[in-house]
């Protein structure tokens, strides 16, 4: 299948990477890249060649977030097609999620609202130092809804809260201790460490891990639909409410929003 804002690559081991390829955007996710992820996403599950997939992204940021162009669109949209396309997120995120294979994040630079998500939603991952995270769709009168179920399944209630709802930037030692990243590296050593990661798992028969996996997912519960559908009606509440027109138009005509001092 032929992709224009992301690419797979594979190699002989089985070992697909997953590259976020908008670099142009810093991996921003539009409506277009949201679907070719979900579409790659199910290919590389049903392919019994692949053993384990990385999750990586071009250029010098792993992902700003969701393109605010879209998102801006949907203040115009009818609540059905707004539901649609927050489905459509949310829907990504739990392919990702629910993928069963291994799923190795291999992170850098700014990680962003549902960039942060997709981390959250890796196995395991790992970064560099210069890597910078945030949840800021407080900023933007929006919430961390669609990203929701998993930020707080990594990260514990408790973690959670100190970064959730106030927008605050963090580095990749803060994301370590929250949870997110399993190890920070030097830039030069970010491919060496996720090779570490994936080597194991060549070791270990994949139907095995595909139920250890699953197994993890149920015992720990993010896979809750109630819990997912929820996080889909809060964005679309948030997408009709003043608060978020204001701050994205703010946003993308380069001003304060008002409750910004």
């Amino acid at each position: 299948m032929t992709y224009q804002t992301i690419t797979v690559e594979a190699d002989a081991r089985g070992v697909a990477t997953l590259w976020l390829d908008r670099a142009d955007k810093h991996n921003a996710l539009s409506a277009q890249m949201i679907a070719e992820i979900g579409a790659a996403t199910r290919a590389l599950a049903q392919d019994d060649a692949v053993r384990v997939v990385v999750l990586g992204a071009r250029g010098r940021s792993f992902c700003a977030g969701g393109d605010l162009a879209w998102m801006r669109a949907q203040f115009a949209a009818p609540p059905a097609e707004q539901a649609v396309e927050a489905g459509h997120l949310a829907r990504m995120l739990q392919g990702l999620n629910a993928l069963p294979k291994p799923l190795i994040g291999r992170v850098q630079g700014n990680c962003f609202g549902g960039g942060l998500g997709m981390v959250s939603v890796c196995d395991v991952a790992v970064g560099t130092g210069a890597v910078q995270m945030a949840l800021t769709e407080t900023r933007l009168g929006l919430i961390p809804a669609t990203v929701g179920p998993y930020v707080v399944a990594r990260m514990g209630e408790a973690r959670a809260r100190r970064v959730f709802f106030s927008g605050r930037r963090f580095d990749a030692e803060e994301a370590r201790t929250l949870g997110l990243l399993a190890r920070v590296v030097p830039e030069e050593a970010l491919d060496a460490a996720v090779e570490e990661e994936v080597a194991p798992y060549l070791d270990c028969a994949p139907g095995a891990v595909a139920q250890a996996k699953a197994l993890v997912q149920r015992l720990g519960g993010a896979n809750d639909q109630a819990l997912i559908d929820h996080s889909i009606d809060e964005l679309v509440r948030c997408w009709q409410g003043a608060e978020a027109q204001h701050g994205i138009t703010a946003f993308l005509e380069k001003r304060k929003p008002r409750w910004q001092s």
